[in-house]
């Protein structure tokens, strides 16, 4: 009898584990390939305002997540893409300074990646548009001869504020901002 109580507490506890670690963490993954690029500080735009030279530079988005424009003054564009940046810059200076205001935004510097763990030389680099997982590491120098060269594991800040921490294989894609973290194998 006692047997057959503890077999269904097991089941329960094991029931239990199970939906949990199927639960989803309320936010995208790092391996979900639908991942749309926002703006965050160290990224560099030039901003176009057609007509207007004295408007139109490039702009490093600062640590609090804006730029300072002429006429504008400090702009939040953390979270933004460069489209609903256009945007947002067009509807701005078309209040009380320009009528009909043409905006394009493009991507000048993004952010670095950070490359960690069992690479030849750890630390910041520079995104490339397309790098992968495994291209990064080859930027870094290659493995060392203890990686785990099939799987790494990469920390990534989403539009929302929140990171995610998850595995990927070499050839997913990193994107600006990503720590990419290459473990030790075990033989």
């Amino acid at each position: 009898m006692k047997c057959a109580y503890w077999a269904k507490g097991f089941a329960l506890v094991l029931a239990a584990f199970l939906l949990a670690s199927c639960a989803g963490g309320g936010g995208p993954s790092v391996s979900e390939q639908n991942w749309q690029y926002t703006l965050d500080s160290g990224d560099e735009v030039k901003i176009v305002v057609f007509g207007e030279q004295d408007l139109s530079d490039t702009y490093r988005v600062s640590d609090s997540g804006a730029i300072s424009m002429p006429l504008l003054g400090q702009v939040p564009v953390r979270g933004k893409t460069t489209h609903a940046l256009e945007e947002d810059l067009a509807k701005r200076l078309s209040n009380g300074f320009l009528r009909n205001p043409n905006v394009r935004v493009e991507m000048v510097t993004y952010r670095p990646v950070y490359i960690l763990g069992e690479v030849q030389n750890p630390g910041k680099y520079s995104y490339e548009p397309g790098m992968t997982a495994l291209s990064a590491v080859a930027v870094a120098g290659g493995f060392t001869y203890r990686a785990d060269t099939k799987g790494f594991k990469v920390t990534r800040k989403f539009s929302d504020g929140h990171t995610d921490t998850g595995s990927v294989k070499p050839d997913d894609p990193v994107f600006p901002g990503d720590i990419i973290n290459v473990g030790e194998r075990l033989f």
